[in-house]
């Protein structure tokens, strides 16, 4: 193996780990993200799209020389690989029908090697695409926007309005960044009142939903509500931007509280040169599949009041609402939330190199650092 693609494969074995122990993070009974609501259980789902995409990424390196990484900034798969995966998925029924069958291409190799007395280089790039294709055919990945998806209806006992949880996925192509978002709404549609909400206040018992639902409840507003997301996801757009846009674009939807789980920074001792500080202390790190750091920042900005609308002879103006915004805090008030949270993943022996090389609150400074260490992950060190 090449030293180039000893490194690519340390790679992908790295940000698969740190994947494993973020999804270890997640799934513990004391989890802060499993606690509370369903974002822990949300995360896990897209968490289980990118393990698929690496996989196939990891596929596709075996025949084809086409795979980069964003080093100088976020640490993820460049933007292109996923548009790549995106357009191989499309395609993927017609390129499998152009090439041998598994069976055909193995007796291939096996008389390839009989006549000739060498490996059949060619024919294992043959039968590596097409596995790669299957995959990409069947598999389930991080596209570069995933379609929104309904995951819970409820009542709202002060508003006599069904709200909505939502989430979908986005693969920033500028930041090269994953991202989750998670968005509780409110819908105050006459129709959707009348279908949903029973006459004590409470969830029409009567109406089945077959949770969870492709795209949002309200079926005259699901296709607007794609392209709305598909449009203002981007991590240049503060949260307070994409709730107000909501807001404003949506006379009957009424968001009350929107967050975004921001994948990255990843760090790595050999590909990584966006954090050099971080990357000089990995490099020390004995173990090349310890080699690394995540880190993860959850956003959130939720509705402090809902301003009622108006009617009147002289104009109307629907219900609006008042984002809030904790100016108290520069950096809440610089990123548009409400709250934020910044953690970092490191493995323990990572995290002892950093600690011997005094920089570990540094390094760690507004972060809630987290080490795993034996399939278990040790929480705030």
């Amino acid at each position: 193996m090449s030293s180039e693609a000893q490194q690519v494969s340390r790679y992908f074995n790295a940000v698969g780990n740190a994947l494993d122990g973020l999804d270890t993070f997640l799934r513990e009974d004391d989890s802060p993200l499993y606690k509370h609501d369903v974002i822990g259980a949300v995360v896990t789902n897209y968490l289980k799209r990118l393990r698929s995409s690496l996989a196939s990424w990891e596929d596709r390196t075996s025949f084809a020389n086409k795979f980069r990484v964003s080093r100088s900034e976020s640490g993820f798969p460049a933007f292109q690989n996923v548009l790549d995966l995106d357009n191989d998925r499309k395609d993927a029924k017609k390129r499998l029908a152009a090439l041998s069958t598994e069976n055909q291409i193995r007796e291939e190799m096996v008389d390839f090697i009989l006549r000739k007395k060498q490996f059949p280089t060619a024919l294992q790039k043959t039968m590596a695409e097409r596995r790669y294709l299957e995959s990409v055919q069947s598999g389930l990945h991080f596209s570069p926007f995933v379609l929104p998806k309904t995951i819970r209806v409820s009542v709202n006992p002060k508003t006599n309005r069904p709200y909505y949880v939502v989430h979908w996925g986005y693969y920033d192509g500028s930041a090269n960044l994953p991202m989750i978002y998670m968005l509780t709404v409110e819908d105050s549609s006459e129709e959707i009142i009348d279908l949903l909400v029973a006459k004590d206040g409470k969830l029409n018992s009567r109406e089945e939903i077959p949770l969870p639902v492709e795209g949002l409840l309200n079926p005259k507003l699901a296709h607007q509500f794609d392209d709305f997301c598909e449009k203002n996801s981007s991590y240049g757009l503060t949260l307070s931007t994409i709730a107000t846009n909501l807001d404003t674009d949506f006379e009957y939807l009424h968001p009350k509280q929107l967050r975004r789980f921001v994948l990255g920074p990843f760090y790595h001792s050999t590909i990584t040169r966006h954090g050099e500080k971080v990357d000089q202390i990995l490099q020390k790190v004995k173990r090349p599949e310890n080699g690394w750091l995540m880190t993860w920042t959850m956003q959130e900005i939720y509705s402090a009041n809902e301003k009622p609308a108006k009617w009147g002879l002289w104009g109307s103006e629907p219900a609006r609402e008042e984002f809030y915004i904790n100016t108290d805090d520069l950096d809440c008030a610089r990123q548009g939330v409400s709250a934020f949270k910044r953690h970092a993943l490191v493995p323990h022996e990572a995290y002892q190199a950093i600690y011997a090389s005094d920089q570990a609150d540094a390094i760690f400074e507004g972060y809630q650092s987290h080490v795993i260490s034996d399939g278990q992950v040790l929480r705030n060190m």
